[in-house]
């Protein structure tokens, strides 16, 4: 039997294997004042600001709120609301809401509380990337500022923003740690020989004759074409070479590495309405707009007294306790303003046809929302 034996090229031993693709432990050297880096995707320790950049609140201090008059809504109003809610209804019908006979437009009070907590938050990670003799900001220019010591500029207050920042003198140069400084790495699909087995025959170079074999009754074998009886065939990953360019340091042999400071502005928002109409889903007013009738602004601001809603009262303390006990540790508190809205409800009894029906109309839109109209067309 005329066998080929398998004959893959050799590969080039200084050529290493791949590496990680991110840093290991231990491989960056020590920043002063970014301590905390283990190596790795999640590496992002995040820096609490010194106790003197968050203000402290004063015991025992309050806000007060002025009264509001509860706005009512006239008949034209609710049912003009009513028509373009039908309007948008492909099943309803028109004609209740243009014949319906009003009973009684009750005025609900609701109030909306919102407190915004504006914070910065500033973590680092370690970037790299291909050297090509760019210039180097190290040590050696100076000590590296700590985080919270390092200029930002502020976006408008109340605004999610991100913003990364090179860390001064936290750069230095070190051999790819992917590709061990060599600039390539050998092709894992061929084990760095450029070659692979022929599918086709195994690696043989010669497979059998099928029709042949049927005709003959024989077992001939011939030449394997796809090969061209050499039993492998050039890896199509590396083009036959063995290696592949470094993927991290795209063959430039070494990296630049650097700290990134990234500080990140967010609006962290709280907001509460009180229960109080049972039949109407609350969810509706997040998609409504209310009457800003009071706005504090402040570093910090302050519980609210005298409302007389108490429920208000009630949970502006406990969102503002929420926000600096959360935030305060881990963020430096910007700003912080609390608004109250009275958002428009309004309960409209109505008859048609000697039945008993209601809607809402709520929001400053002057929205809609039925749990049961008179007329629905019916679906052919």
């Amino acid at each position: 039997m005329d066998e080929k034996v398998e004959d893959l090229g050799a590969f080039d031993p200084n050529i290493p294997e791949e590496g990680p693709s991110a840093p290991p432990p231990g491989w960056l050297d020590n920043i002063h004042g970014y301590g905390g880096h283990t190596g790795g995707a999640e590496d992002n320790p995040l820096y609490p600001p010194p106790p003197a950049y968050n203000p402290q609140p004063e015991l025992d201090r309050n806000t007060l709120v002025p009264n509001v008059r509860v706005p009512t809504v006239s008949e034209d109003v609710a049912r003009d609301a009513l028509l373009k809610f039908v309007e948008s209804k492909w099943r309803y019908s028109s004609k209740p809401a243009r014949n319906l006979t009003f009973r009684e437009l009750k005025p609900v009070t609701v109030y909306r509380y919102r407190l915004e907590t504006y914070t910065e938050t500033r973590t680092s990670t370690w970037e790299f990337e291909p050297y090509h003799g760019q210039p180097v900001d190290g040590p050696q220019y100076g000590m590296s500022p700590p985080p919270w010591d390092i200029p930002v500029n502020l976006p408008q207050r109340f605004t999610d923003m991100v913003e990364k920042i090179r860390v001064p003198h936290s750069s230095f140069v070190k051999p790819c740690h992917k590709c061990n400084g060599c600039g390539r790495t050998r092709c894992t699909h061929c084990h760095g020989r450029g070659q692979k087995r022929c599918l086709s025959c195994h690696g043989q170079g010669r497979r059998r004759n099928q029709a042949h074999s049927r005709r003959a009754g024989g077992a001939r074998r011939t030449r394997c074409s796809a090969c061209s009886g050499r039993g492998h065939r050039r890896c199509n990953f590396c083009q036959g070479h063995g290696y592949k360019t470094c993927s991290v340091c795209q063959g430039s042999q070494s990296l630049l590495h650097s700290i990134l400071l990234t500080v990140t502005w967010k609006n962290n928002v709280a907001n509460f309405i009180p229960d109080r109409q049972p039949d109407f889903p609350d969810k509706k007013f997040e998609n409504v707009t209310g009457d800003p009738f009071f706005v504090d602004e402040s570093v910090l601001v302050y519980p609210i007294q005298g409302f007389p809603d108490q429920e208000i009262c009630s949970i502006s303390s406990t969102f503002i306790n929420e926000h600096l006990n959360r935030f305060s540790a881990s963020s430096r508190i910007l700003q912080q303003r609390q608004t109250i809205e009275l958002v428009p409800l309004t309960h409209a009894l109505y008859n048609y046809n000697a039945k008993d029906y209601d809607f809402f109309i709520y929001g400053m839109e002057n929205q809609v929302f039925t749990a049961k109209y008179p007329s629905v067309c019916s679906i052919l």
